[in-house]
This record gives structure tokens, C-alpha cells and sequence, in this order.
């Protein structure tokens, strides 16, 4: 990109505080830079292969698998155990003690020895201790009607009903994928000089993909051990279309907070990303393939199914909406110059529909959005500038900060909630404050009430007095200011929010990330935990191996309803593409 295309591009960049408002981070969707879709990308350019390496389990699918990925640079195996275990103990919390599904991502290839090692300890997760080969450690249960239907199904030699597997979209379920250091696994700085796995959460997401493929080759197997010659397999594009889910809770939401300069990082990319994908000229081609993802978004979103009735109005809006949309882009003598022009007139629609916008206009100019995706990574270190006198941090606070200044945290309801984390399983939670057990151990994540109190402080002080000396005689607010000066200069860090009022909402820290991994189908189950989908409609691992699938898979839809939204291919079950 030339210098002068580089300032058009921030021109088009839209404001911080428009941005980073918690409520439009709760409509952010997957995007081309979104780490699945770009570990895809980067599986295919570099041609990994993914095998089954080891297979042994009983009839009723319980046992041990082994599948190998040879990458670029090293080759790895993710270890799978399953287990019988009582309905009442298959619980999505933290708190749960048994799951269907336990795996590891491990570097290099194991051996007997090395597999039993892990039987013993990679099903009990937290409780377990594993070495430093492993990457990745996590679990996933099943989906008890989507798992029987489908082996039901297959065993009789007859396809699933598609609108039954779609209800969820998958047929295992991740409740964590643990790939920071916790229990002995690897630390997730020793990532960040592994050539295939240095791009953020890419190891994580890439044992989540390799768990799929699992997945698949295990209902098939246990319906083949119920029908024996008679059992069918699952038709490619009903494979294509089974993701991975994930059942996430607060546990995710303070990652956004203590990690700042990410946040900023992530977002202020794909802020670049969609700018200069905006920058773009409207015309006819453009339209269409904008609209056509319209489109599909719209039915996308007929199809999900969510308990949530605050989502389902959010979804109903957004398909009423979507049409109006595409006749607005598509009116004669449309007033658009660039797709900045469309995205700004969209401003009298909701938030999702936005978003929907937005995230299309990125998937149409790939050659504009893909490289954003290497410049994801960033140093975390908040630092202060010598000679900031009292008067330029209240100038910055003013500029930047007023989100959280003109907050009065005297008011019972803006600080109505503390964070606390739990002792058995180190996981965060909320409570009342004043009301609930915890607070003694309140976790520092309250930056709007750090910001308000460290500017009450320097108001006090001399304007012309160094930065240096005030904190000499104030050392509790050295870590807030170091913070507030840095992201001060990345404004899209810090997300301005105050997680303490009593109308704050976790979930939209939770959707925020969540798109940034490249989930669909966000389904709340509360305020505080959420259901979505990985990899639906990604590539198979036969499709990567045949250099043979569509890049874009946006927005999935169910088979047969894919193809008449996008007549990209004749969809017949149990016909292979």
C-alpha cells in the first residue's frame, strides 16, 4: 500500500469512541482476519496435511485417537480421549469434572508411553499436570440430539435431516481450550517463535479445526459398529457445514481488559482492514457481490436458533433490515462514490446490520484485508514518557478518557458489580458488591474507576509538576497511569466500558472476542455465557488436501439452501461435490 493510499485509508477510519462502545463490540461479526479463517488460509498456502495417525476405540465409540498434523515447519498430534460418562455430569460450566470429549495438542508425535501419560491426566484438565510439549489442552462435550440423530441416521443407511442437524450446527461442543501455560502446558510466549503457530490463538484454533475432523470420523465410525454394511457416511456438504461449538463464559471477558494493547492491536487492524477494503470504488461488479453476501447473511440469520429473546429481536431486525439495505445500494443513479459512502449511510440502521455491512465489504477485496492479518501481534508493555508534566495527563484523560471521568462512581449503581476469581477453578465471577462473598478479593478490571480516581488525584496537584515526582508521593496510581499514557496513543484499546455498573453487560466482551476468533451463531444463554459455532461451513481437511473448496464461507447456511442463495453448486445428499 503507497504512502498516499495509506493517509486516504485513515481518513476513512471511523472514531474510537464509536468503535470501542461496548454495544457495537457486541455486534461484531467473523471477518476475513478472523484467526479461523486465517489459520484456513495459512493450511492451504503451506499445504499442511492432517491423518489420522492412531484409532482405537470400542463399538460404542469410547477410546483413544491420534491424528497428525504435518505443518511447515514441525509435525504435531492431537491426542483425543473419550469417555462414557452420566448425563447429569455433562455440564458446560467451569465446574464440571467430566466431559465427553478431552484432547491435546501436543508437538512431535507420541508414543504408547507418552499416550497413556496423557489418559491419565489430560481427562482430568485442571486437576491433571501435563509437560511442556503440550500446546493446547481442552475439552468438549456432545450434543446429545444432533450425535444421535446422526448415528441413528447413518446406521440405517439414510442421511440426517438437515433441518434437525441445523437446530445446532454441530456435534461437539469445546466448554475451554486452555493454551496459555495453566497446568503445566506450554507458556504462550514459547508461540511466538513457532513459524506455525505464531499468529494469535492459531495453535488453539487449529486443535479445535483437527477436533472437527474428529468429530466427523466419529459418528460415522460408531454408526458403521450400529449398521454394519448397510451404514451410510455424511454427505460433504453436510460435513462442510457440522462445525465445532463452544459454550464460553466470563472466564473470557477480563482477557480484553488486562490485555489492552491487543485489544487495540486486533481492533485497530481490522479498522485498517475494513478501511481500506471502504476506500474501494462502488460499481456494478462490487454491488452484486456485496449483496449477494446481504443475502446469504439474511438467511443466515432465518436460520438461527436462539433462546435469547433479547438476540432474537436483535436478528429480526437485522433480517427486516437487510433487505432494505440491498435496494438502497442497488437504487439508479446511486449517490455512492466509495464503499466509506455506503457504510456512513447505513447509520440509521441497527448496530448488527452495520456490522453485517461492514464484515461484507471486507470478504469482496481480499487483496485489501488479507495482509492485515500478520500485524496482529503486538508488544504488551504500557510505559510512560519522561517529562509528562500533571497538565498533559489531564489533557489526555480529557481527550480520551471522558467515557470513564464523567462517571460518578459515588453512585451505589456504577459500582454495583466486583469481579472476583474462584478459588477451586481460577475462574473469574461477578458479585454484588456488598452483598456476596468475594470482595476482599476484587480483581483490579474496574479501568473506568482507576481513570476517575486518578484524575480526581491530579486535580489536585500543581498543572507544571512532573508526572515522575506526583507519582513519587502517589504510588498506587503507577500502574493506571502507565496505562492511560499508552493507550492513550492506541485508542482502540481500551474499551470504554464500566464492568461495574449494574447495567453492564459481559456478553458484549464476550461477542467481541468470540468474532475476532471467527465465531457465528452467537446464541446467549444469559448475560454472563454464550453458545456459538466454529469452522461451520470451513473447508474439510480432504478439501484442503485437494486444493478444492470456496475461500469464502461466510455466513454458512444450511446444504441445499446454500446452494439456491448462491448457485455455486448443485447440492444432492449423499452425492460427493
Amino acid at each position: 500500500m503507497n504512502a498516499s493510499f495509506a493517509k486516504e485509508s485513515e481518513k476513512t477510519l471511523r472514531d474510537p469512541a464509536i468503535v470501542m462502545a461496548p454495544e457495537r463490540l457486541g455486534a461484531m461479526h467473523q471477518t476475513r482476519i478472523s484467526f479461523v479463517r486465517s489459520l484456513i488460509r495459512k493450511m492451504a498456502s503451506e499445504n499442511w496435511k492432517v491423518s489420522q495417525a492412531f484409532w482405537k476405540m470400542n463399538d460404542k465409540g469410547f477410546g483413544t485417537a491420534v491424528y497428525e498434523l504435518d505443518a511447515s515447519h514441525d509435525i504435531y498430534q492431537l491426542v483425543v480421549f473419550s469417555d462414557a460418562i452420566a448425563d447429569e455430569d455433562r455440564n458446560d460450566r467451569v465446574i464440571a469434572e467430566k466431559w465427553d470429549v478431552t484432547f491435546a495438542l501436543i508437538r512431535g508425535r507420541v508414543d504408547m508411553s507418552t499416550i497413556e501419560q496423557l489418559r491419565q491426566n489430560v481427562p482430568l484438565q485442571e486437576a491433571g499436570r501435563n509437560s511442556s510439549r503440550v500446546l493446547v489442552l481442552a475439552r468438549a462435550n456432545k450434543s446429545v440430539r444432533v450425535f444421535e440423530h446422526l448415528v441413528s441416521s447413518l446406521a440405517q443407511g439414510e442421511q440426517p435431516d438437515t433441518a434437525e442437524i441445523a437446530r445446532v450446527g454441530y456435534i461437539l461442543r469445546t466448554t475451554a481450550v486452555y493454551g496459555n501455560g495453566k497446568f503445566g502446558i506450554a507458556d504462550f510466549e514459547t508461540l511466538q517463535s513457532n513459524n506455525d503457530f505464531n499468529l494469535t490463538f492459531s495453535a488453539q484454533m487449529c486443535a479445535v479445526y483437527i477436533l472437527r475432523q474428529f468429530s466427523l470420523d466419529w459418528v460415522e465410525f460408531i454408526a458403521q459398529q450400529r449398521g454394519g454394511e448397510k451404514a451410510s457416511t455424511i454427505c460433504p456438504q453436510l460435513k462442510r457445514y457440522l462445525g465445532i461449538g463452544n459454550a464460553t463464559g466470563l472466564g473470557m471477558a477480563p482477557y480484553l481488559i488486562r490485555h489492552p494493547r491487543v485489544v487495540d492491536r486486533w481492533l485497530s487492524q481490522r479498522e485498517m482492514a475494513l478501511a481500506s477494503a471502504c476506500a474501494q470504488r462502488v460499481n456494478d461488479e462490487t454491488v452484486n457481490r456485496v449483496c449477494g453476501l446481504l443475502k446469504k447473511a439474511q438467511t443466515h440469520f432465518e436460520q438461527i436458533i436462539t433462546i435469547n429473546e433479547q438476540q432474537q429481536a436483535l436478528n429480526t431486525e437485522c433480517i427486516a433490515q437487510l433487505p432494505m439495505l440491498m435496494t438502497r445500494i442497488r437504487q439508479p443513479f446511486t449517490p455512492f462514490d466509495t464503499w466509506t459512502d455506503v457504510l456512513d449511510s447505513s447509520r440509521d440502521l441497527s448496530l448488527e446490520t452495520q456490522e453485517v455491512l461492514a464484515t461484507c465489504i471486507m470478504e469482496i477485496f481480499p487483496e485489501c484485508v488479507d495482509r492485515f492479518i500478520d500485524k496482529l501481534n503486538t508488544d504488551e508493555s504500557l510505559s510512560l514518557d519522561p517529562g509528562v508534566t500533571v497538565k498533559d495527563m489531564l489533557a489526555v484523560m480529557e481527550t480520551r478518557y471522558r467515557w470513564a471521568i464523567d462517571v460518578d462512581f459515588s453512585e451505589p449503581e456504577n459500582q454495583y458489580w466486583f469481579w472476583y476469581r474462584s478459588q477451586d477453578k481460577e475462574e473469574p465471577r461477578m458479585g454484588v458488591r456488598g452483598q456476596e462473598p468475594g470482595e476482599e478479593r476484587e480483581l483490579p478490571l474496574d479501568i473506568g474507576r482507576q481513570v476517575s480516581r486518578l484524575y480526581a488525584a491530579l486535580q489536585l496537584a500543581e498543572p507544571s509538576q512532573s508526572l515522575a515526582h506526583f507519582l513519587l508521593s502517589n504510588p498506587s496510581y503507577r500502574v493506571i497511569s502507565r496505562r492511560v499514557w499508552t493507550m492513550a496513543q492506541q485508542p482502540m484499546g481500551d474499551i470504554q466500558m464500566n464492568v461495574l455498573s449494574q447495567s453492564a453487560l459481559p456478553m458484549h466482551l464476550l461477542r467481541c472476542k468470540l468474532s475476532m476468533f471467527g465465531a457465528t451463531k452467537f446464541d446467549p444463554r444469559s448475560d454472563r455465557w454464550v453458545r456459538v459455532t466454529l469452522f461451520q461451513g470451513a473447508p474439510l481437511v480432504s478439501d484442503l488436501a485437494a486444493q478444492r473448496f470456496e475461500e469464502s464461507w461466510l455466513f454458512p447456511l444450511m446444504p441445499c439452501t446454500e446452494c439456491e442463495v448462491t448457485e455455486l453448486a448443485t447440492c444432492q445428499r449423499g452425492v460427493s461435490a
